[in-house]
């Protein structure tokens, strides 16, 4: 049986070690069957080998993370609906490096004034920065500009290619983040459960 929002809180807040933290998320997170694909399990790997033969990657390095996952979003105390975004986290350290190399070359041409960029193209260029030394890439959070290069790639073409009924997981849209490892995805994870459980009440904080 899935856990609900109500057990999932009450979990979280029982629990206070690194330790304990790191294997809740393990277990509720990045374990498991989706929720969005619950009792269609040929129809997830269906879904992970065409992502995975598309970027040229390993089946297990394609997963579902967030409410597509949990079957509700802890963040926003919400449950699963049409409504929401099915994301897809591809564990590679090939394709984050590919992702970098297209930065390097996007950096070059901003120092020799080649390309002009807004003050919020800016601002979310140097947030992308940032989450690239935490070893994550959401392409669709980068600079417009920078996006005209990466839709070149097929990389947003190929995500819309698999969205609103187009794929396995249904009527949904789908969005995709480059992780560098394994070991990104869970750090990237255990920070946003931790920050849930900040948010808890003191009430439900007693143990």
């Amino acid at each position: 049986m899935r856990i609900t929002l109500e057990q999932f809180k009450t979990t979280l807040a029982a629990i206070n070690s690194p330790v304990e933290i790191a294997n809740f998320c393990r277990k509720t997170v990045l374990h498991g069957t989706p929720h969005v694909f619950e009792g269609r399990e040929n129809d997830f790997f269906d879904f992970r080998s065409r992502i995975a033969q598309n970027f040229g990657i390993s089946f297990h390095e394609v997963l579902i993370t967030g409410s597509g996952q949990l079957g509700f979003s802890p963040h926003k105390n919400t449950m699963f609906s049409l409504d929401s975004d099915i994301d897809v986290a591809l564990v590679s350290e090939k394709l984050f490096e590919e992702f970098i190399e297209i930065a390097r070359s996007y950096q070059m041409q901003l120092r020799r004034a080649r390309r002009s960029i807004t003050e919020h193209e800016q601002q979310m260029y140097h947030q992308f920065l940032e989450y690239s030394v935490l070893g994550w890439i959401r392409p669709d959070k980068l600079p417009t500009s920078f996006q005209v290069s990466l839709a070149k790639n097929g990389w947003f073409e190929f995500f819309k290619s698999i969205s609103y009924e187009r794929s396995e997981v249904g009527n949904y849209k789908v969005n995709g983040g480059v992780f560098r490892s394994y070991r990104h995805l869970e750090l990237y994870t255990i920070s946003g459960i931790q920050s849930v459980r900040e948010t808890l009440t003191l009430s439900e904080l007693k143990p």
